[in-house]
């Protein structure tokens, strides 16, 4: 659980860096940025393999690079349930950004989530 918490609250930060990186993206707060990586991990969890699974042969043509259209897609689909407490202008923006994100997942996040302590 302190794991978990501990990658939303790294998400939630990854995710003001690239509200302050790119004027496209806009984050009303701290409390907004929380909530918007809260609701990337629900549709981490639900609608992503939805999508990679409608999207596999895809994937496998682009040896697994479309993958990252789906991070964006979800990007995007969090900034959609956000509101305007969370806005994203356009798709290639919510590439952009998901490509930022899943850089910072790898090389931070994914490391903690996966420490035995």
């Amino acid at each position: 659980m302190i794991k978990f918490l501990v990658s939303l609250i790294l998400n939630a930060f990854v995710l003001l860096l690239i509200d302050f990186l790119f004027e496209g993206v806009t984050l009303t707060g701290y409390g907004a940025a929380f909530v918007a990586s809260l609701v990337l991990a629900i549709l981490n969890v639900t609608v992503r393999p939805i999508l990679i699974l409608f999207t596999l042969p895809a994937t496998i043509l682009t040896l697994g690079l479309f993958l990252l259209v789906i991070n964006g897609i979800t990007l995007y689909l969090a900034s959609w349930f956000m509101g305007d407490a969370f806005v994203i202008n356009g798709f290639g923006l919510a590439l952009l950004a998901a490509l930022i994100l899943t850089i910072f997942q790898t090389l931070l996040i994914n490391p903690i989530k996966s420490a035995n302590s």
